[in-house]
């Protein structure tokens, strides 16, 4: 059964890496560590930056579409902000089994690259006032740097205001 696990976790470590060898981000290394990124707080500490440069890479359902919302760690997403700027009306974030089922992904590993379909993608406003943020690479052990506009072009993605009100990151101190 470890074996298995093993095995699932370096298949979805692969996909990443082919995604941004695809993508001509060679130069990106994939770092894994012993500790888990599971949450946010998790890889704060494996990762050594603050949560505001974690990424969090979720899958929601926009009308039953996946679509890829991406996140400073500090911040909580607005569905209502997600469904206007997907252009939809029902959005619900995706069971943890719909995503390990159609794209090979574990909660905690989810990355934002690496999928067989071009999901549109969305990303916090708020991950473009960091140089780099930290994002998983398929498992919650395998993580790399990015730029937010590198990020923006590997996902052909849109920058846009995702947070939802009374969030951590507001700029409030």
């Amino acid at each position: 059964m470890h074996d298995d696990r093993n095995a699932l976790e370096r298949e979805a470590i692969e996909k990443v890496r082919a995604a941004l060898d695809a993508a001509g981000c060679a130069d990106i290394k994939i770092k894994l560590t012993e500790n888990t990124i599971f949450t946010v707080e998790d890889a704060t500490e494996a990762v050594g930056a603050p949560a505001e440069e974690i990424l969090k890479s979720l899958v929601f359902l926009v009308d039953g579409r996946p679509t890829l919302v991406l996140m400073s760690g500090a911040n909580r997403v607005d569905l209502k902000a997600v469904a206007r700027e997907a252009k939809g009306k029902k959005v619900k974030m995706a069971v943890p089994d719909y995503v390990f089922e159609n794209f090979g992904f574990k909660v905690g590993g989810v990355p934002p690259i690496g999928y067989p379909i071009q999901m549109q993608a969305l990303l916090d406003e708020d991950l473009f006032r960091y140089p780099v943020v930290w994002s998983a690479a398929g498992t919650d052990h395998a993580f790399f740097p990015i730029e937010p506009a590198r990020l923006l072009e590997l996902t052909k993605g849109v920058k846009v205001f995702l947070k939802k009100a009374g969030a951590r990151n507001d700029g409030a101190s």
